[in-house]
C-alpha cells in the first residue's frame, strides 16, 4: 500500500477483481465496468479481470485462500503489477494479499482517493483529499513496517527497528490529521463568510447534483456560460463553482456545480467533502442531473438520492434533468413525470428547462411576511442585518415585515410567518 503510493511501478497494469456478495443488488458486470473506468482515469491499463462470488468475507484475504491463489496465478500470468479489489479491504487483508500476490494490492477506496488527489485544485479540496488519505493510511502504517519486526536484535535496549519506525510514522500521521482538520476548519469558515455575503443579497439558489460524469458542469456552462471544465471523465469537478443565471424581469438565480457522486463512495470521502457538498444543503432547490444514455441511470439516480439523504438535503425541491439526449439515437426514452430531457451538447430541451428554472426561482423568491412582536426586536434587527427587508409596517402589537428570507433565516417563518406577499 505505502510502496504503491510512494513508488508506483510504471507502466501500471491492473488485474481487476469484482466481488459479488450475497444480496448484492447492483449487477457485478456494471460495477466491474465502473471499476475499469475508475482505474483508467489513473492511467492504469487493465490486463485482466474476474468476478468472484463471496458468501461472506474471510478475515485473512476477504475471498478465501484458495480463490486468492487462483487469482494470483491469473494476474501474474497476464503480467499485472497491481491487483485492484472492488471491495473495502481491511489493512490486514490488504497486507496478506500483497504477500501472497507478490505485487501491489489496492482497493476501491484508494483508487477513488487517488483520483480525487489528481483532480483537487482549490485549497479546500486539497485539504479534504489529504485528510481522507491520511485517515485511510493510518491503520495501514504499522503493517507496512511489519517486515522489519522480524529483524529485531537481542539487546536489552533494542525494541525493534520496525516497531519504533511504525510508531513514529503513526504519530506523525496523527499529528498531520489534527493539523489538516484545523486548516480545513479555517477554510470552511472563510467559505461560510463568503456564503453569508451572498445571502445578504436574497437571490434564489440551486445546486446541480448527480452521478459523476452525468454532465453537471456542462449544464452549468450551458445555462450561465461559466466556462467550467467539463471533461468526459469521472470526478472532473471537485471544487464547487457558483455562477449567476439571468431570469425574466431582471432577476438572478445562483447555480452551483458540485462534486459528482458514485456508487460505494467511501464514507470517509462523504465526511471529508461535506463542506463542499454543503452547497447542496443550503440551496433553495436542487437540479438532479442524470445521464439518460447510461444503462445504469436508475442505479445512479438512487446513489445520488442516498448521498443527499446522508447530507440532510433529500427533502428539498428537486428538478430531475435527464442529460445526453443526443446519445439516445432512435432508442425510445420515457421521461419520468416532472422531469426534463435535454442535451447540453445540441441545446435540445434547454428552453423548457430554463422556463422551469424561472418558475422555481420565482416560487422561491416570493417575499415572506413576518409579524414580529414588539418584545422581539432582536429578530427584527437580525432581518435588517441580513439585508432582506423590503417593507415594514408598525401595528399596535408588533411590526409586519415583508422580506426575502435567505436560506439560513427560513426557520423564522414557522414562528413568525404571516403568509407571503403578492408578487
Amino acid at each position: 500500500m505505502h510502496e504503491f503510493q510512494k513508488n508506483r511501478p510504471e507502466p501500471l497494469k491492473a488485474f481487476l477483481v469484482e466481488i459479488r456478495e450475497a444480496g448484492m443488488e447492483d449487477a457485478p458486470e456494471a460495477l466491474l465496468a465502473e471499476l475499469r473506468e475508475l482505474t483508467g482515469n489513473l492511467g492504469i491499463e487493465t490486463v485482466g479481470e474476474e468476478i468472484v462470488a463471496v458468501k461472506s468475507p474471510t478475515p485473512r484475504t476477504y475471498i478465501g485462500s484458495g480463490k486468492a491463489e487462483t487469482l494470483k496465478n491469473a494476474a501474474l500470468a497476464l503480467g499485472a503489477n497491481v491487483a485492484v479489489f472492488d471491495a473495502p479491504l481491511a489493512p490486514a487483508q490488504q497486507r496478506n494479499l500483497e504477500e501472497l500476490f507478490g505485487i501491489a494490492v489496492i482497493d476501491r477506496q484508494q483508487v477513488i482517493l487517488d483520483i480525487f488527489a489528481d483532480r483537487a485544485s482549490t485549497r479546500e479540496a486539497v485539504l479534504q483529499v489529504e485528510l481522507a488519505r491520511a485517515e485511510y493510511m493510518l491503520p495501514r502504517i504499522r503493517g507496512f513496517w511489519g517486515h522489519l519486526n522480524r529483524q529485531r536484535g537481542g539487546g536489552v535496549n533494542q525494541k525493534g527497528e520496525g516497531e519504533s519506525q511504525g510508531e513514529i510514522d503513526s504519530r506523525v500521521t496523527r499529528r498531520r490529521i489534527v493539523r489538516l482538520k484545523e486548516e480545513l476548519a479555517e477554510v470552511v469558515l472563510r467559505r461560510e463568510v463568503q456564503r453569508k455575503r451572498r445571502e445578504k443579497i436574497p437571490l434564489p439558489s440551486a445546486a446541480i447534483v448527480g452521478y459523476t460524469n452525468a454532465g453537471k458542469s456542462s449544464l452549468l456552462n450551458a445555462l450561465t456560460g461559466a466556462g467550467v471544465l467539463a471533461e468526459d471523465k469521472l470526478f472532473a469537478t471537485l471544487d464547487p463553482t457558483t455562477r449567476q443565471m439571468s431570469v425574466p424581469g431582471g432577476g438572478k438565480l445562483l447555480l452551483t456545480d458540485t462534486v459528482g457522486f458514485v456508487r460505494r463512495l467511501p464514507h470517509r470521502l462523504v465526511e471529508a467533502f461535506k463542506a463542499t457538498l454543503e452547497e447542496a444543503v443550503v440551496a433553495d432547490f436542487l437540479i438532479h442531473v442524470v445521464d439518460a444514455a447510461s444503462p445504469d441511470a436508475a442505479r445512479h439516480a438512487e446513489t445520488t438520492l442516498r448521498v443527499l439523504e446522508e447530507l440532510g438535503a433529500k427533502e428539498k425541491p428537486i428538478l430531475t434533468v435527464f442529460n445526453k439526449a443526443d446519445l439516445l439515437g432512435e432508442t425510445p426514452f420515457l421521461c419520468e413525470p416532472g422531469a426534463i430531457l435535454v442535451s447540453t451538447k445540441t441545446g435540445f430541451g434547454m428552453e423548457p428547462l430554463k422556463a422551469r428554472l424561472y418558475a422555481m426561482a420565482s416560487e422561491r423568491k416570493a417575499p415572506s411576511v413576518l409579524f414580529i412582536p414588539h418584545n422581539r426586536y432582536d429578530v427584527l434587527a437580525k432581518l435588517h442585518e441580513a439585508g432582506c427587508v423590503e417593507k415594514t409596517e408598525t401595528e399596535d402589537e408588533g411590526t409586519r415585515v415583508t422580506c426575502n428570507l435567505p436560506p439560513r433565516l427560513k426557520p423564522l417563518e414557522k414562528e413568525f410567518g404571516a403568509g407571503t406577499a403578492e408578487v
